[in-house]
C-alpha cells in the first residue's frame, strides 16, 4: 500500500463496486505499464479481484476491492492517523 499508486487505486477501489482499467488509468494518471504492474501486485497480495472480460470485442479488464484490500486500507489509515497524532501532540 505504500506504493503511491497502489493506494490511488485502492482508494478510488473503495468508493465504487467496480472500475475498468481505462477508468483507473485516467483517474490516477498513470500510464498503462505502471499501472498493470501495481494492479499485479495488488492481485496478488489479495487486495483486488481482477476480472478478464471482452466488451464489442476488445479486452476489459475490470477490477474491484476485496475484504481483505478493505481492512487493509482501513489499517493503513489508521496507521497514518495514528502517526499524524504523535506527531503533532510531541510539537
Amino acid at each position: 500500500m505504500h506504493s503511491q499508486l497502489r493506494l490511488a487505486v485502492v482508494s478510488l477501489l473503495i468508493s465504487v463496486d467496480e472500475a475498468d482499467f481505462s477508468y483507473i488509468r485516467k483517474t490516477s494518471g498513470a500510464t498503462s505499464g505502471n499501472l498493470s504492474v501495481q494492479i499485479s501486485k495488488l492481485k496478488e497480495a489479495g487486495y483486488i479481484a481482477v476480472e478478464k472480460s471482452f466488451k464489442d470485442n476488445f479486452p476489459l479488464t475490470t477490477c474491484r476491492i476485496t475484504e481483505k484490500g478493505k481492512e487493509a486500507f482501513l489499517r493503513y489509515v489508521d496507521a497514518l492517523e495514528d502517526y499524524i497524532r504523535v506527531r503533532n501532540k510531541n510539537k
